[in-house]
């Protein structure tokens, strides 16, 4: 059990920043949760998998939808609709322990991203409970079925959804977690493309064996090299690699970045073009919220579920899609994924192929052996 400062919560939001390949909310939105929190003397104490009691209860609250800004039509569609005067997730939190009839014993992230996992965090703050050394997927991901949640059959309903204007909807059942993620997406696209939810009722006992461990400390460790090199003005991309045991695998500035919003995701392309020892090469990123395959030169080289993650070499931020432009002078990192995604299932689910690419996946390390 830990109580956690806030520099400990801003060196682990910037971590899952990190970790949330270009996905995982706003950072700055993530932030400001955690201030709020703070300056109402709210606390945050994160606890071990194996602190929890087996028959305690958990639950996951997140934001679910596109990470794209909205335009000018989309907020004129929403003008004179009320909006609830608190957090959508906290709303569906709340509204999940009341359909229960339960209060839970603590929250736990959905993903690892700069504003949704602040968002479970918050919640645990808000309401006076812990939040969890653990998560689903050990990194940010597009799809509510990404998830070892899946992967483990724990069922992701009762389900609470809420937006902003205060509609609330309890889903009770769902054919599988591919159908969760329609049913929650259609929400969130007549939502201003975004949505509170909270899912996955819980055991400890069923935790112990659901997610990944250690994935909040795994944050904070990435989050503290990124703010030691950065406060020492050393090569940021390479203590980031270093302390998550990955490698920097590209640097350049980015030529062209495309993308729409479909369906609810931000899908997209990003191009950079090589700089320094990478002089004469091009890198091409796909990403649907998040960056899910790379290429060299035109050939793959880096696929989900290893993490793609990007770092602005001037500012030394972290870089989230698509909320940059062309000329940015960026370092790509890659970092291996947790081995819960690297099984035969775990691959069905969060491989290439499941994002229709018909490449086999190669673990990262296997492409930098000597």
């Amino acid at each position: 059990m830990q109580k956690l400062t806030k520099q400990d919560m801003y060196d682990i939001l910037y971590g899952c920043t990190i970790l949330g390949t270009g996905g995982g909310g706003k950072l700055e939105k993530g932030l400001a949760l955690i201030d709020k929190a703070f300056n109402e003397g709210k606390e945050i104490t994160l606890l071990d998998l194996h602190e929890l009691p087996d028959d305690a209860l958990v639950a996951c609250p997140y934001y679910c939808g596109s990470v794209s800004p909205t335009t000018p039509e989309q907020e004129e569609k929403y003008r004179g609709l009320p909006r609830i005067d608190e957090e959508p997730a906290l709303r569906a939190f709340k509204v999940l322990e009341e359909y229960t009839g339960e209060k839970f014993y603590g929250a736990i992230t959905t993903e690892l991203g700069g504003s949704n996992s602040a968002v479970a965090f918050y919640v645990a703050a808000m309401l006076g409970i812990y939040i969890v050394d653990g998560d689903p997927a050990g990194r940010s991901v597009p799809e509510l079925q990404h998830s070892t949640f899946y992967i483990n059959g724990i069922s992701i309903t009762p389900m609470a959804v809420v937006n902003e204007f205060g509609d609330a909807v309890i889903v009770k059942n769902v054919v599988n977690d591919f159908r969760a993620e329609t049913v929650v997406r259609a929400i969130a696209v007549v939502s201003k493309n975004q949505v509170g939810v909270a899912d996955h009722v819980a055991t400890g006992s069923q935790l112990r064996n659901g997610v990944i461990p250690g994935a909040v400390t795994y944050a904070l460790k990435i989050g503290r090299a990124y703010r030691e090199a950065k406060e020492k003005n050393l090569d940021v991309a390479e203590k980031i690699a270093s302390a998550g045991k990955g490698y920097v695998i590209f640097k350049g500035f980015v030529e062209d970045l495309r993308w729409e919003d479909k369906d609810g995701f931000t899908i997209g392309e990003t191009f950079i073009k090589g700089e320094k020892e990478f002089a004469g090469s091009s890198y091409k990123l796909w990403f649907k919220n998040e960056n899910i395959v790379s290429w060299k030169d035109g050939t793959v080289d880096i696929t989900v579920p290893d993490l793609i993650c990007l770092i602005a070499d001037e500012t030394m931020e972290p870089v989230t899609n698509p909320n940059f432009k062309p000329g940015l002078r960026v370092s790509v990192i890659g970092l291996p994924a947790p081995k819960e995604w690297r099984t035969e299932r775990g691959l069905e689910i969060f491989g290439p192929k499941s994002f229709g690419f018909d490449v086999e996946y190669q673990p990262i390390e296997n492409k930098f052996k000597k």
